[in-house]
């Protein structure tokens, strides 16, 4: 006997539903939240200093990073008229609207971070 999915069929629910799945589609990735949290510290950014910021990362992933962002309207690309010329990269307002969401999970990973090694150093000390 199959079972049936439990889903809600009122319009609220299907609504926050597809904008979660949105949101994941949009900034799924390892790498964005920390090219966007980058980028909120430091404001404006060359591709190489993105590059030296985002421990990691190769410079093929981080164009690829970047073009998605600046094609989900996140991000500005500038190209400054100097030789060679300079590209920089910053948050537009849409994307300074991440902020929140971004320190409140930071504030988790520090919790979360914390409560392990509080509990890895008391399970050692009982060995």
């Amino acid at each position: 006997m199959k079972k049936e999915a439990l889903s809600s069929s009122s319009s609220g629910c299907k609504t926050r539903i597809l904008a979660i799945k949105d949101t994941m589609e949009i900034l799924t990735g390892k790498w964005k939240f920390h090219i966007i949290g980058s980028l909120m510290l430091f404001e404006k950014l060359r591709f190489m200093e993105l590059l030296r910021e985002v421990d990691g990362i190769g410079a093929k992933m981080l164009s690829k990073e970047l073009q998605d962002l600046e094609m989900n309207h996140l991000i500005r690309r500038t190209v400054l008229n100097t030789k060679p010329l300079t590209v920089e990269y910053e948050l537009t307002d849409c994307g300074r609207t991440l902020g929140p969401i971004i320190d409140e999970i930071a504030k988790w990973g520090i919790t979360y971070r914390k409560t392990l090694y509080h509990k890895s150093e008391t399970s050692e000390s009982l060995v």
